[in-house]
């Protein structure tokens, strides 16, 4: 993302309302506001939690999210036990 109003910046969250309507709101007629919020509501957990995503390797973005945390921890751990190898505060592994 650049910053320049490229239409490439917004192709996620296009892509995030297209599913939205052609998976959820096109099949279903709300009839008041209220039935909307709670259907939208309930889809979106879903999408979050459940649904497979190609563009994660076939994990749901929760998965997704949980392993790129598991990721950075592993990465900042080795990271603070590099820099205390170089300050002498520990023996190297």
């Amino acid at each position: 993302m650049d910053g320049k109003g490229r239409w490439i910046d917004n192709r996620m969250i296009e892509r995030l309302w297209r599913s939205l309507k052609y998976e959820c709101v096109y099949l279903h007629a709300f009839e008041r506001g209220s039935e909307a919020k709670a259907g939208i509501g309930k889809w979106l957990a879903y999408y979050n939690a459940e649904r497979p995503h190609s563009t994660h390797g076939i994990l749901t973005p929760d998965e997704a999210y949980a392993s790129m945390q598991r990721d950075n921890q592993a990465e900042n751990a080795a990271s603070i036990r590099m820099r205390m190898w170089v300050w002498g505060c520990v023996e190297r592994a």
